[in-house]
This record gives structure tokens, C-alpha cells and sequence, in this order.
């Protein structure tokens, strides 16, 4: 081979080295690029708590024949403190285990923060604009009244240990996360319902590797 073809070669596979490539995957897919809080944890959390909640029986004692024929728990989603070192939303937890707990046809949802403030300025302009017809205009005061509150935390531990002789030159991560969910009963402050859920991942990097 030419200098000039081994060049033009050697150039076009660094270029091709150097190009990216996108495309769809599907969204349940297990995610494993890291050891970072990712979409999979998220999933699998959520899942493992709707998934106990539906089946506690505590939840049955909240059945009252003042409701009628509707005995949906009405709840109201609290927040999700994030205890980690990592900048997580956990809106994302508690969207999810909301939107499924709505599914489930068993649970009635009534709006929290930030919800709250979007429903207090639509009552505000409805009675105050003039622009709404005041016989169809909604009014403070009609709220359903949250039977339980649901909130919780989301914590880790990471431990690392540096490149050595005795490891080969390689490094290794370790992340625990702990998430932790209570439902508390509104009217007598009991915690009916807790569970906690658990992950563990581990990331090997090799010796010229990095993260």
C-alpha cells in the first residue's frame, strides 16, 4: 500500500471512530452505562412500591360507606427528598407511582405542589376576570379532602476503591440505593403503609479506562 492510501486509510478510520450514531430503544430496556442513578432504577422502584401498595391490606380499612359506591382512596402525592450525592429529580418517582396508582383504578388523586397554585389561579381568574360566566365559574371550597398523604426518601452509599497492583490496575464503584415510601392516614396521622426498596451496582473500570 501506498504512504498516500495507508494515510487516507488510517484517516477515514479515525473518522469513522470519531461519527456517532443515535436511534430508538425501547424505553424498558435495563440501562447499565453507569453506576449513576438512571432510568431503570427509577422504573424498578416505582414498580416494586404501586405494586406493594395494591396489595397491602392496611389500605382496605380506609373503605367507608359514607363514600358511596366510589371507594378510591383519595390521596395526595407528597414529595420524594433526594439524600443522595447525585442531582436526581424525584418528581420522576412519584409522577410514576402516581400515574400508576391512578391506572389501577383504585386511588383518586387531588392536586399538591405545585398543582395547587396552577388550580388557585384558574378559580381566581374564573371569579375575577368578569370573563367566564359566573353560573359555570368554579369556586374555592368544593375540594376533595386528601384521606392520605404519601411521601419519602431516596438515599445511597458509594464506596470506590483507586487502581492498585494487587486489583490489576483496575478501579471499582460501588452504589447502594435505599427508597423509602409511607402513606400516612390524613385524619389521624397513623402510617398505615411503609416499604423500602433496595439496589445495588457495582462499575469495574479497566486500566486505561475511565469514570
Amino acid at each position: 500500500m501506498k504512504p498516500t492510501q495507508a494515510l487516507a486509510a488510517c484517516t477515514l478510520a479515525l473518522f469513522a471512530v470519531g461519527c456517532g450514531s443515535t436511534r430508538y430503544k425501547n424505553a424498558q430496556d435495563e440501562e447499565t452505562l453507569n453506576v449513576d442513578w438512571g432510568s431503570t432504577d427509577l422504573q424498578t422502584f416505582s414498580q416494586h412500591m404501586v405494586d406493594s401498595l395494591l396489595e397491602s391490606p392496611q389500605l382496605s380499612y380506609l373503605s367507608n360507606p359514607a363514600k358511596g359506591d366510589d371507594q378510591r382512596i383519595v390521596a395526595v402525592m407528597g414529595g420524594v427528598s433526594n439524600e443522595t450525592r447525585e442531582h436526581i429529580s424525584t418528581a420522576g418517582i412519584t409522577d410514576s407511582v402516581r400515574a400508576s396508582l391512578l391506572q389501577s383504578g383504585k386511588f383518586r388523586f387531588v392536586a399538591g405542589d405545585p398543582g395547587q397554585d396552577e388550580v388557585g389561579k384558574q378559580v381566581r381568574f374564573q371569579q375575577g376576570t368578569g370573563r367566564v360566566d359566573p353560573n359555570l365559574a368554579k369556586a374555592f371550597g368544593r375540594q376533595l379532602g386528601a384521606e392520605v398523604v404519601m411521601y419519602g426518601a431516596l438515599r445511597d452509599i458509594t464506596k470506590k476503591t483507586g487502581r492498585s497492583f494487587e486489583s490489576l490496575g483496575t478501579k471499582k464503584k460501588d452504589v447502594y440505593y435505599q427508597f423509602v415510601l409511607n402513606c400516612v392516614n390524613v385524619e389521624t396521622g397513623e402510617i398505615i403503609w411503609s416499604n423500602e426498596e433496595e439496589i445495588r451496582k457495582t462499575q469495574v473500570v479497566g486500566l486505561f479506562g475511565s469514570g
